[in-house]
């Protein structure tokens, strides 16, 4: 019997720094026993897909199919139709990490969009254990899950809660995030960043009336004694630097963005303070379920978040713009 002709499908690719287009690419219509094929719904743009268009990513060949904040529906099976969420970080399951229940932060992680090809496309083969329903969820709002979770694993990390002091550093998409969580844990949140647009957006918009710019002087007042926790989501070693100062004795500095630059810090200070930095890498199930119950409860605005959905065919000649006022977007999401 003849082979049928396989299906093809439309992909958002970043061809070269500067260049996305669509392309075609062959529909997977099989996977392996530990894969699910997922049929697409929503796929979030974020900074890493800024900056493999910027040419700023140090991990990456093009071209690359991008997307890794995804929501679909699952393709077959008794639970065929079923909404899911798609954790795009691929771990090997046998490094130490991985066996000491720590899979976000695997020593040979893998993750969809970057090391790999992405969900900006109609069908994609995902692990079984990558995948988590998303019950009680719309498309847009489980594409959303993803970003929001990294800034819940943050929030974990530190142990922030009722009677703590923040500051957030950074109020771009995943400094919101972490700010959402560190106010649903019950901290009293600051946030500081260079730009005045995202400050008001922070503020009209979600609340955040206490807010900074580089410059301003922070520590004084009720504020002298400094922060007991401070978030950087900036992805620049000066405001990270400059973020040390902040935090009060016996704080901690939690390091939610990650830079290529070395880090420097007076030790001396460190030590009188017993301070402590904790780097915070992707997220857990755990981190994407409990980000997904505050959805459900109505603690998230995600109405608010979705600057704009747009249908994939808009994208290329869109793209370079949405980059260039990134600052005035929150999450713009794509559907295919």
């Amino acid at each position: 019997m003849k082979d049928l002709p396989r299906h093809q499908m439309t992909c958002g690719v970043c061809v070269r720094p500067g260049v996305f287009a669509l392309e075609s690419r062959i529909r997977p219509d099989s996977a392996p026993d530990d894969f699910r094929l997922v049929d697409i719904a929503a796929i979030g743009i974020c900074g890493t897909d800024y900056h493999i268009f910027d040419g700023k990513h140090p991990f990456l060949d093009y071209p690359r199919v991008i997307g890794h904040e995804l929501s679909g529906h699952l393709v077959d099976g008794p639970d065929a139709g079923q909404l899911v969420v798609i954790n795009p970080y691929i771990s090997c399951g046998d490094c130490r990490a991985c066996r000491r229940g720590k899979p976000n932060c695997c020593s040979a992680i893998a993750v969809l969009g970057v090391h790999t090809d992405g969900g900006m496309c109609a069908r994609i083969a995902v692990p079984r254990g990558n995948l988590y329903p998303a019950t009680g969820l719309t498309p847009v709002q489980a594409a959303m899950v993803e970003f929001l979770a990294i800034g819940a694993h943050a929030v974990a990390r530190s142990g922030c809660g009722a009677g703590d002091r923040v500051m957030v550093t950074g109020a771009g998409p995943i400094g919101l995030g972490t700010a959402l969580f560190a106010r649903i844990a019950g901290a009293e949140v600051h946030l500081l960043d260079l730009s005045a647009a995202r400050l008001a957006t922070a503020a009209t918009q979600f609340g955040f009336s206490r807010t900074y710019r580089p410059g301003d002087d922070i520590l004084t007042g009720d504020l002298a004694d400094g922060f007991d926790v401070v978030f950087d989501a900036t992805g620049n070693a000066t405001a990270i630097e400059a973020g040390f100062p902040l935090v009060a004795h016996g704080g901690l500095t939690v390091l939610v963005s990650v830079v290529k630059d070395d880090i420097t810090f007076s030790d001396s200070e460190f030590h009188k303070r017993e301070s402590q930095i904790v780097g915070s890498r992707n997220a857990t199930r755990a981190d994407f379920d409990r980000v997904m119950a505050a959805i459900r409860d109505g603690l998230v605005p995600t109405d608010l978040l979705a600057s704009a959905v747009l249908p994939l065919a808009d994208l290329p000649a869109r793209f370079a713009s949405l980059a260039k006022d990134r600052d005035h977007l929150i999450k713009v999401l794509v559907t295919p």
